[in-house]
């Protein structure tokens, strides 16, 4: 079966490696064009192969899709895609296209599932193989894959310890349902149906007077992107590695540094206190909160956030 495969990074090498080791023929390959001063990994992993690599800007001009049928591929496999596939690349294919998406569709539409599901504080997420059409993340369902959301993951460890190699398992498993025609097309219940936007700084205010449990689980779900943030001395602050102190109230206001120990700097909400071990100033690279600490002189009662 030709395969033209559509995505990007290390997800996109990962499903290319895996279905080149499984035998499948894998035609072409549709790349981001490369960051400033970088080459995108799947470019580079499809170079490797000898498979032929395409960058365009975009997948809707005429020459792109007259370049891609040329291909003549019986299957697309989309796998970490953030741009708009035009329906008449997505229904070429004599199979179709199946599409990966990391939230067990109809929950969590949309380019930041993960963030979102932790925030809101979930216990558990999971992985959708299917085929996507003209809406966003709303066609039919192949195949689902459910995992646990631990009290401590990030969306770092959701994704690169479960997400990320269940879903190229699932991917494969789920071209080998396509090739022996029996991969299902389960309409998906709109009534259960979930979309949430973009991740923003906007929403990664930390508001210290929240549950102890709001504000620990808004720092974990835009842990690496886009940072919870807070201020100090009228300056922005995100938060990235943190824990949630044990038995904690210690009775500071919200938002007041509660203590300072050699893992970082202990803050108050409005029901617990939470350790802040790992930040980054505004205009300034990550660091240990510790190195914050000495760089400001932030001491024991200062206050964080407005």
């Amino acid at each position: 079966m030709r395969i033209v495969l559509i995505g990007q990074a290390a997800f996109g090498v990962k499903v290319l490696e895996a279905l080149v080791e499984r035998g499948e023929e894998v035609v072409g390959v549709y790349a981001p064009p490369d960051p400033p001063g970088k080459v995108e990994p799947l470019k580079e992993a499809a170079e490797k192969l000898g498979i032929p690599v395409f960058q365009p800007e975009g997948m809707r001009a005429p020459e792109t899709y007259e370049q891609y049928t040329r291909l003549e591929p019986e299957l697309n496999v989309m796998a970490f895609v953030t741009y708009i596939i035009p329906e008449s690349i997505l229904e070429y294919p004599k199979f179709g296209t199946i599409q990966y998406h990391p939230s067990l569709l109809p929950k969590h539409r949309g380019a930041n599932a993960m963030n979102w599901a932790i925030i809101n504080g979930e216990t558990k997420t999971g992985l959708s193989i299917f085929w996507p059409d003209k809406g966003l993340d709303t066609g039919p369902i192949l195949l689902q894959r459910e995992v646990e959301i631990a009290p401590d993951d990030t969306v770092v460890s959701l994704y690169f310890n479960k997400l990320f190699p269940m879903g190229v398992e699932a991917l494969l498993e789920s071209v080998e349902l396509v090739k022996k025609g029996q991969a299902p097309r389960i309409v998906q219940d709109e009534s259960q149906a979930t979309y949430e936007g973009l991740c923003s700084d906007e929403d990664a205010i930390i508001d210290w007077n929240q549950s102890v449990s709001r504000v620990y689980n808004l720092i974990r779900g835009t842990n690496p992107q886009p940072g919870a943030n807070t201020s100090f001395q009228g300056k922005r602050v995100k938060i990235f590695d943190s824990e949630r102190v044990a038995d904690s109230h210690q009775g500071g206001a919200p938002g007041e540094v509660v203590g300072i120990t050699d893992k970082g700097l202990v803050v108050a909400a409005r029901d617990g206190s939470i350790l802040v071990k790992r930040v980054r100033p505004d205009g300034s690279p990550k660091m240990a909160a510790g190195d914050f600490v000495k760089q400001v002189g932030l001491k024991a009662g200062d206050k964080l956030g407005s």
